[in-house]
């Protein structure tokens, strides 16, 4: 509590001044009050500098001062700067130890990390003073478990030398190598969510929400003392099928990688009761749903996220709990968005989600209890086309449902959001159609919407995506704008083809634009008149990966981004692309720093974008792989990579390990950086 307070300061002035202050309107007070928020804020910025002593603490600007003082190089590219800070004197006292590389990597990159020593992977001659059972010259065979690790961080086969520098990629197995290998994809959690059918015997399902394959991956465990390098439960990894069958209690249970409800009930104050016991549950591979399984077993399939119950235990109500991976914080998932909400004087809220355990609403706001509805049409029916408003959905259900909105009114505003760390999907029959009035705007944030696309109409004059997918992978657009004058921004999203109005204005950051149909091997225009073949409006691109042709009339701006199709702009006297791939064929304005060179056709075959996945779902989509040619992978604006990925800044990460590493290996080693995911 701050001792100047205004209370406090105006009961320190003599009553007879405070006696007349009150008869003249408490002018005194007013200015006691001013005084009281400079004097708080004297007093905050005297606490900080207590608090910047110490590096757990400070502000950002002081960790380089105090890693100056105990010799710490800058690096661009760490991410877990006061990590590393706080941590130096430690790196130095166990300096070129697997555990203090392994911790060093992980506090630089802001990865999870595993140190693999490369010697104790070679086949040797066993001496009998030094027998070494674990490391036979001759892999069993019989061990499928350990046969899936090959090659991997986890491995424990044995190889013969390779005399090829590690810190080059080409060669591992060597006396003096050390290899490094890093997990760039995160595991993003949802938690207590309806699976979907696989078809109508209500007993086989997909994890996922939109009825697709997709990789379960593990809940990290925090490392123990016993086992002080990471394992594979201490990665956010894809759960193999052999991995989860000899270890179901590390990934299948309360707080664990995956949980399964049965009958579930809201209002069940303990949730053991309806949680599938560990004995009920076995992996299994359900490529073939109809697989035999032992009697009386739920079947799950970690890497194709399935579910599958026998004929004697379809549920009547059931919630799953699992991770998904995702290379960072794009399209609608389950991370921090608070930041980007919009919040405007004046405007009503309204609250969408099912609490049905008493105790969860009661510690709900009056407010919020007030206006909750079970679903978002009947938020929209209150809201009815009058004045702005919010509505906020509290949890990540699934919403299938038709929605029918009034139009927006002249001067007003409509915002769909996601509360935050949450992930709503909405799955719509049809168009979701948005009518709005003169100076009005509509915005969508933090949702999974799948089904027909948003078609914008009316007068609109502004309309914003953030944190949002429009599921690709259809034969139709995800966004058609008819409204000729609407402003449209697209930030942080994924979504399918977008269809404009020749005067409709486009802004598109940190998104990826993919046009590919439903078949997933036809690419449609990923930008376009509402006509699919004339251009649409004026665009600009910044840090984004498009796949598909682009046809604009103008193309405003294009900045550190990966057009992995032809672009076209009909007016190229103005505007400027930089620091892009274009590809060849592509009519643009002037390039700054585009590859390939257009001086150059010769190096288009080799400098081009490698994707781990151009497959939407997937955990690797639209990530560069590490064979992506430097041009690429080193050619943004600030040597960062190309596309929606170029915030992450992985290069800079990577280099800063680098660096790291000259300093902490042993005399005579040398380092690889691998990625493992």
């Amino acid at each position: 509590m701050s001792n100047y307070s205004v209370d406090r300061l105006y009961q320190l002035l003599p009553a007879v001044y405070r006696q007349r202050d009150a008869e003249q309107g408490y002018p005194l007070r007013d200015l006691v009050e001013i005084l009281a928020g400079q004097a708080k804020l004297l007093e905050g910025d005297i606490f900080q500098l207590y608090e910047n002593w110490f590096v757990e603490t400070c502000e950002p600007w002081v960790i380089p001062y105090i890693g100056d003082l105990i010799g710490v190089r800058g690096t661009d590219g760490a991410t877990g700067r006061r990590a590393e800070v706080a941590n130096t004197l430690g790196y130095r006292q166990a300096k070129g130890t697997a555990v203090m590389l392994e911790r060093l990597a992980r506090d630089v990159t802001g990865w999870p990390a595993r140190v693999v020593e490369y010697f104790a992977r070679l086949e040797t001659t066993q001496h009998v003073d030094h027998v070494r059972p674990r490391n036979p010259r001759t892999p069993d065979l019989r061990r499928t478990n350990e046969l899936e690790l090959l090659g991997g961080p986890f491995e424990t086969a044995s190889h013969t030398l390779e005399a090829r520098r590690i810190a080059v990629g080409r060669g591992r197995y060597n006396i003096p190598d050390v290899g490094i290998f890093l997990w760039r994809l995160q595991a993003y959690p949802l938690e207590r969510i309806v699976p979907h059918p696989a078809d109508a015997s209500n007993k086989n399902f997909f994890f996922n929400v939109l009825g697709m394959d997709q990789a379960l991956f593990t809940a990290p465990a925090a490392e123990t003392a016993a086992s002080p390098v990471a394992g594979e439960i201490n990665v956010p990894a894809p759960i193999r099928r052999r991995a989860f069958h000899a270890a179901l209690a590390s990934y299948y249970g309360k707080g664990l990688s995956i949980e399964v409800w049965t009958d579930w009930q809201p209002d069940t104050k303990d949730e053991d009761q309806t949680r599938l016991r560990l004995g009920d549950v076995v992996a299994c591979d359900l490529t073939d749903w109809n697989r035999p399984r032992p009697s009386g077993k739920v079947a799950i399939d970690p890497v194709l996220g399935r579910l599958s119950f026998s004929a004697a235990q379809v549920p009547e109500r059931l919630r799953v709990s699992y991770r998904y991976g995702f290379s960072g914080d794009l399209g609608g998932g389950v991370y921090e968005r608070e930041a980007s909400f919009t919040h405007i004087a004046g405007e009503s809220h309204l609250w969408v989600g099912v609490v049905d355990d008493p105790d969860l609403r009661a510690k709900l706001p009056p407010e919020v209890r007030a206006a909750l509805f079970p679903t978002l049409q009947a938020a929209l029916d209150r809201w009815n086309g009058t004045g702005s408003a919010v509505i906020e959905i509290l949890d990540s259900r699934t919403y299938a449902e038709a929605l029918t909105l009034k139009e927006i009114p002249a001067k007003g505003r409509l915002e769909i959001r996601a509360a935050n760390e949450q992930r709503p999907a909405l799955l719509l029959p049809g168009e979701l159609k948005v009518t709005g009035d003169e100076q009005s705007g509509f915005e969508i944030n933090g949702l999974l919407v799948s089904g027909g696309p948003v078609r914008l109409l009316g007068r609109l004059d502004r309309a914003r995506l953030q944190h949002t997918t429009l599921v690709p992978g259809k034969s139709i657009p995800a966004l058609i704008v008819e409204a000729g004058a609407a402003k449209v921004s697209l930030d942080r999203s994924i979504l399918g083809a977008v269809r404009t109005d020749p005067e409709t204005q486009v802004e598109l950051s940190d998104a990826i634009v993919d046009a590919v149909d439903g078949t997933g091997k036809n690419v449609l225009a990923a930008y376009t008149a509402l006509d699919g073949k004339a251009p649409g409006g004026p665009l600009t691109v910044s840090r984004c990966t498009l796949i598909g042709e682009v046809r604009a009339t103008a193309l405003v701006l294009a900045e550190n981004s990966l057009f992995l199709h032809p672009v076209t702009a009909r007016r190229r006297q103005e505007g400027c692309v930089r620091f892009c791939h274009v590809p060849p064929g592509s009519r643009t304005p002037r390039r700054f720093h585009c590859q390939p060179p257009e001086d150059s056709p010769a190096l288009a075959a080799r400098v081009r974008p490698r994707l781990t996945s151009p497959r939407y779902g997937d955990p690797g989509y639209c990530q560069l792989t590490a064979d992506t040619p430097p041009e690429i992978r080193r050619g943004a604006e600030d040597e960062s990579e190309m596309g929606a990925f170029s915030g992450l800044r992985q290069p800079q990460r990577e280099d800063g390990l680098r660096i790291r590493l000259e300093e902490y290996l042993r005399v005579g080693l040398e380092a690889g950086i691998l990625f493992a995911t």
